[in-house]
């Protein structure tokens, strides 16, 4: 048990609760922790494993000025957060598993950050031109996420079979992951489970046009940046971001991964100059998208619809529009111009709420070039053959049925579905599996099916429903049952609590201690002692100057350090 951690104990009890929080969320400590006093919660904090982790995640201020308190000197303007993260005491000075981890670190020196140079125009025009293509990325794959959530590997990254999904949208596999991380710090992703699913604000983003897309995405990309990058409402120039945490040997990957966000933003030019746009919000301004709209193509709002039913955008074709017309096709090609309607595509659109008719209407007013008879003609046969099959649920469970009785027939003989356990009843099919998953299974084997209510009505189904809005950000865990039993436990004489812990520490590991007790005519007495056994107020052991065994009241010793194991006889 070490002694340095009695201060820490003492300015933890001494700490507010909100105090106390905000140490243990910067610290990692798990809210499930097994501390049953503040002494526990102190030697835990100041674990050497524990010191190196907080130590390594400092910013570069921070790092410079525990390095000065290690070496005596002020602390400076970092010195309340060095205290509030219990690395340094009150008076200034590190614990000692503190300074024991700063010893021996690089050299950190604070440092004036340079003035970002302003981009060229030609910078400025690539930088808006990567800043439009993201907006079209990120919707792309906000898209991609509602046909069918991402999954993720076990490190976090996107497995490779999603990249190559997303591949077939345009999207480099190499700026897949970053494009996903700028979604989901804007609150357009959200991660359940290593799955990737759009949230109820992703449908809201999707209508916006490029202006509003871009403010939300690069908004909430400052706000997602670490404190080290952070100078108030803005950020530090990024020239400076390599350095910002200087003892994190995982800093350089992340920085890079940051760099490159900014660049697919249009925040930071190829060449690492800044566009006008970015200064704003690097000096802590709302994010303006006027200065991008005249860098970036005019959104267009019709499109060329042709006989051999693939439709072409004479431009990018406006967020609101380009959305519904990707519900009902298919992408031809990378190019985002390039649209295809198959019997596939229209089935998907029918499945998620369209109908024949809101097809007809919405393709009519798309098109430059009117409703070509060949999609017509597709349109309807599509329409016709969807909900031949119709699937509900019953007091029993599901009910499947068709005006096709030898649809019903392939139905019940398809191997495929063999693990719905569908039985034949009264010339429909009959199934304990949920209606849903009979649905889905259904549509995934390609049978016109549809979902409807107790009333016949068809219901709108997506395969991956938007994740709750209320839960599009994971809760903090709650400190509030681990600060309550460590008040409990918290005694009115701390010096008292330490001391028994000490005496318990002692004899728990047969240690030699040496105890000063307080005699009665008020002097004291040094005695080293192998402790032995501690119990109804009572400390004993072996006196290793007398050789004798000594039995000493508790109340009567004042203080008390542990030397070292007592040797086994």
């Amino acid at each position: 048990m070490s002694t340095h951690a009695r201060p820490l104990a003492v300015w933890l009890a001494a700490a507010d609760d909100e105090d106390l929080e905000r140490l243990f969320t910067a610290r990692g400590v798990r809210a499930d922790a097994a501390w049953q006093d503040f002494f526990d919660a102190a030697e835990a904090l100041l674990d050497p494993g524990s010191v190196d982790r907080a130590v390594t995640a400092l910013p570069r201020e921070d790092a410079a000025a525990l390095a000065r308190a290690a070496s005596g000197a002020d602390a400076g303007e970092s010195r309340e957060r060095l205290i509030a993260l219990a690395l340094i005491a009150a008076d200034g000075r590190p614990y000692a598993p503190v300074a024991d981890s700063v010893s021996g670190r690089p050299v950190v020196r604070a440092s004036a950050d340079i003035e970002p140079e302003a981009a060229s125009d030609g910078a400025s025009a690539r930088a808006a031109e990567h800043a439009f293509t993201t907006s079209g990325r990120v919707a792309d794959i906000l898209l991609a996420a509602r046909e069918s959530p991402l999954a993720l590997l076990a490190t976090g990254a996107l497995a490779s079979g999603e990249k190559k999904r997303l591949a077939e949208s345009g999207i480099d596999p190499d700026d897949a992951d970053e494009l996903r991380a700028l979604a989901e710090d804007a609150g357009l992703l959200r991660t359940q489970e290593r799955r990737v699913v759009p949230t109820a604000d992703a449908r809201e983003w999707l209508d916006l046009g490029f202006a509003e897309r871009w403010e939300r995405l690069a908004t909430a990309f400052r706000a997602s940046l670490p404190t080290g990058l952070r100078d108030r409402a803005g950020w530090i120039p990024p020239a400076s971001w390599s350095s910002a945490y200087p003892w994190d040997p995982a800093w350089p990957e992340r920085h890079e991964r940051l760099q490159r966000r900014a660049r697919l933003l249009g925040l930071l030019a190829d060449d690492d100059t800044e566009p006008e746009w970015s200064a704003r919000l690097r000096r802590g301004g709302d994010a303006d998208a006027d200065a991008l709209r005249g860098r970036v193509p005019a959104e267009v709002d019709r499109v060329f619809l042709q006989n051999d039913l693939t439709a072409i955008a004479p431009g990018p074709l406006q967020p609101a529009l380009e959305v519904r017309l990707r519900g009902m096709v298919e992408r031809d090609s990378a190019q985002s111009s390039s649209y295809r309607f198959t019997a596939d595509s229209l089935t998907r659109a029918l499945v998620e709420g369209e109908t024949e008719s809101s097809i007809v209407e919405f393709l009519t007013g798309l098109s430059l070039t009117g409703l070509p008879q060949p999609l017509a003609y597709l349109v309807t046969q599509t329409a016709a053959r969807h909900g031949l099959v119709r699937v509900w649920s019953s007091d029993e469970g599901t009910i499947v049925t068709s005006s096709d009785p030898h649809l019903i027939e392939a139905i019940g003989i398809d191997r495929g579905l063999r693990p719905l356990a569908l039985a034949r009843e009264d010339g429909m099919l009959t199934s304990r599996v949920r209606a849903d998953t009979v649905y889905w299974s259904l549509v995934d084997a390609r049978y016109p099916a549809t979902l409807v209510d107790a009333d016949g009505q068809a219901v709108s189904m997506r395969r991956t429903p938007p994740a709750d809005a209320s839960s599009t950000t994971v809760d903090a865990a709650s400190y509030a049952p681990l600060i309550a039993r460590l008040r409990e436990r918290q005694g009115p004489d701390a010096d008292a609590a330490w001391l028994d812990r000490e005496l318990e520490a002692a004899v728990r590991q047969r240690a030699v201690v040496v105890v000063e007790v307080g005699m009665p005519d008020g002097s004291s007495r040094e005695l080293t002692l192998e402790a032995s056994g501690l119990g109804g107020g009572r400390l004993r052991g072996r006196d290793r100057a007398a050789d004798v065994e000594r039995t000493l009241p508790v109340s009567s010793i004042r203080s008390a350090r542990i030397l070292d194991a007592a040797p086994e006889a």
